[in-house]
């Protein structure tokens, strides 16, 4: 191996700040938000960025605790990287934050590969479909406010004067809330504007399909993670008693952890995250597994710039879903909630125009990491 690809140092940085207004999702309410990154240093002092989905002061420590396994090896073998860093905690963390941990590095690795031979991440992973990504907008959280149809419509008009055509809705505050919402969203935004709805998994199988049935007028593109994710038969349910299409697949890690969603057909639009699920080496796999079965794959997004790169990056090589001359091409998700340090993390930062995000075109992840900010958030 090239002595210039030996890997030197591998260190985590856990960033937080304090929102100015929280916000909540059917689990959990934020009051802060953060993110952990990964820099991986080789011999000739290239630099790789990763990160990692979940909660930074968790994932941090199994990075850590990894390192030492990385140090001393060649960082363009990656898939020998990620079977050793897997192979290590198998019995111990074959998902969760084992798993996103383990994203951040192989995110990380992908990015120095891009360096090292001057290529976007895209064109190693076989070169682009597409070069630009039609984006919807996330968001539309629950606040301390009483008046919700109020904001949620004042943010509604905000993210489409920017150009977003299509919007997601969080649920899960009760299913006859969740009913009234949904239908007074719909009126509020008119009839032309795409909707999908996102219950992270507030529901079981009866509620869900009462909610699916009820709003089904509304032209819902999508009915996010229904169900708990360990429920792979609660999904079955779903997907067969009420006719919004059903998406999730978030939760699950690496290969395995999606197997029975893809092959039971479980949902109609698997939504693995690049920063949980194993990475782009493992992304890539789930993708081309998902395609064999025909089923569609919009990978979920939640993070920093460094995440949404290593998305971007997936997206223009996943396949047409079926292919054709006039195929539906998967939708960037981008996350428009506050988070103060997604937005000053990246020197250029990614942003949408008219609705749609450029792949990055420079080496590796094309992305350029603002280090005073990681001083500025350091927790």
């Amino acid at each position: 191996m090239a002595r210039g690809t030996i890997i030197r140092a591998v260190q985590p940085h856990v960033l937080m700040a304090d929102l100015t207004e929280p916000f909540a999702y059917s689990q959990a309410w934020y009051r802060r938000r953060g993110a952990m990154l990964v820099e991986i240093t080789t011999e000739d002092d290239i630099t790789g960025w990763g990160e990692a989905f979940g909660p930074p002061e968790l994932t941090a420590p199994i990075v850590t605790w990894l390192a030492p396994l990385l140090i001393g090896q060649d960082a363009i073998a990656r898939e020998a990287l990620w079977q050793a860093l897997y192979n290590r905690l198998r019995d111990h963390g074959q998902r969760g934050i084992v798993v996103e941990a383990i994203s951040a590095i192989d995110i990380a690795l992908w990015d120095i590969a891009g360096k090292v031979l001057g290529e976007p991440v895209h064109r190693l992973l076989g070169g682009p479909l597409r070069m630009e990504i039609e984006a919807y907008a996330t968001g539309f959280y629950r606040r301390e406010r009483d008046d919700h149809l109020a904001y949620l419509t004042e943010e509604a008009e905000h993210r489409l004067s920017e150009g977003f055509r299509t919007l997601k809705l969080k649920a899960g505050w009760g299913l006859a809330e969740d009913i009234a919402l949904t239908r007074a969203f719909r009126a509020a935004i008119g009839p032309d504007v795409g909707l999908l709805v996102d219950c992270n998994h507030a529901y079981d199988a009866p509620a869900a399909i009462a909610f699916g049935n009820a709003v089904a007028p509304c032209d819902i593109g999508w009915f996010e993670e229904p169900v708990p994710p360990e429920d792979i038969d609660g999904y079955l349910e779903v997907k067969a008693r009420q006719p919004i299409p059903v998406a999730g697949g978030e939760a699950c890690f690496a290969r395995w952890g999606c197997r029975d969603m893809i092959t039971r057909r479980a949902a109609d639009i698997l939504q693995p995250d690049v920063a949980a699920c194993g990475g782009i080496s493992e992304l890539k796999k789930i993708a081309d597994m998902a395609s064999a079965f025909g089923m569609r794959v919009n990978p979920h997004v939640w993070g920093t710039g460094v995440a949404l790169a290593a998305s971007l990056h997936l997206l223009a090589v996943i396949p047409d879903n079926p292919p054709g001359l006039f195929p539906r091409a998967p939708l960037l998700e981008l996350d428009r909630s506050p988070h103060p340090v997604r937005d000053a993390l990246l020197v250029d930062h990614i942003a949408a125009r008219d609705g749609r995000v450029a792949v990055p075109q420079g080496p590796g992840l094309g992305i350029t990491i603002d280090r005073a900010a990681l001083d500025r958030f350091r927790a």
